[in-house]
């Protein structure tokens, strides 16, 4: 859930009255062209970038003060410039570097005190159970997990992302670019990976260009916020009705594009909401980055 939720930077709102509410195992797009505020507020409802009005429930923690909290059960999957992939580093190095930061940083005392034996044997059925739910086949890939990030396809890159993402077990994943540079197939294949991992009860929150016609969407453009008539997870322009015949609402020169997202998931459990609003000319800086969510972020990498 989230209530006016809005972010500003030096040039202007990134985003501003953000209002809506998802269940757990949502599947929410936040759907427009770069540079219209989808990558900060991404960051702003898992955690990583603190708000400057308003507020925002995930998991029962409510931002911004419980952005650490957040940050604790939201992982992100690949948002560039923040949680990328290393090109020179292997699949298989990904997935042991993430298992030891997952140990360092997220096991229990109790966990740390078991058997060497008996820690690897958990942190192989975690890996497994994460490339399993990401549909990521180790053995079909060209060097198996020998193979390095800079020879993957992008959606083997996507696939490797939410498995590192899955093995801390989050309610609540984000993932930047989903669409970005693939094919209709790929693109296909993508959002059926995501609706999966929704499927199994975790909060999916996905940048893309194109949001599927089954997700919940945030639809922002630079100069105004519209939604498709009669679809579910319909965002709606505020001053309009849903429908054929909407009216269009107040120009970007008189107030930034707002938009309210309803649909499939909205009953239950809160677990991430949002209304839309960027101005044409609106972007956040790094400024905005707390230096606890910068730290979280470049963990997740391990090369912090």
């Amino acid at each position: 859930m989230a209530e006016g939720l809005g972010l500003k930077g030096p040039r202007g709102w990134a985003f501003r009255d953000v209002s809506l509410r998802a269940g757990a195992g949502a599947l929410v797009a936040i759907e427009g062209p770069s540079g219209t505020g989808r990558t900060c507020l991404l960051l702003a409802l898992t955690g990583r970038m603190k708000t400057r009005e308003g507020h925002a429930e995930v998991g029962g923690l409510r931002l911004p003060r419980k952005m650490a909290a957040v940050r604790r059960i939201a992982a992100l999957g690949q948002v560039p410039g923040v949680s990328e992939l290393d090109p020179s580093l292997t699949v298989a190095e990904h997935l042991r570097e993430r298992a030891l930061l997952q140990r360092r940083f997220d096991g229990s005392v109790r966990a740390l005190l078991r058997r060497p034996g008996t820690r690897a044997a958990e942190t192989r059925a975690r890996i497994a159970e994460a490339l399993t739910a990401a549909g990521l086949d180790l053995a079909a890939l060209p060097k198996g997990e020998r193979t390095s990030v800079r020879d993957l396809e992008r959606l083997e890159a996507l696939r490797l992302s939410i498995a590192l993402a899955l093995m801390g077990r989050p309610r609540l994943i984000g993932v930047d670019d989903t669409d970005l540079k693939l094919s209709d197939a790929d693109r296909a294949e993508a959002w059926a990976l995501l609706r999966a991992v929704a499927a199994a009860g975790t909060t999916v929150l996905a940048v893309c260009s194109e949001a599927p016609a089954d997700a919940l969407r945030l639809t922002t453009v630079g100069t105004a916020a519209t939604a498709p008539a009669e679809a579910p997870g319909t965002a709606t322009e505020p001053g309009t009705t849903e429908g054929p015949d909407a009216a269009t609402g107040p120009s970007p020169a008189e107030e930034p594009a707002a938009a309210a997202a309803t649909g499939p998931g909205a009953a239950g459990e809160p677990a991430a909401a949002g209304k839309h609003a960027a101005g044409k000319h609106a972007a956040a800086t790094e400024d905005d980055i707390t230096e606890e969510g910068a730290a979280d972020a470049l963990a997740e990498t391990g090369r912090a």
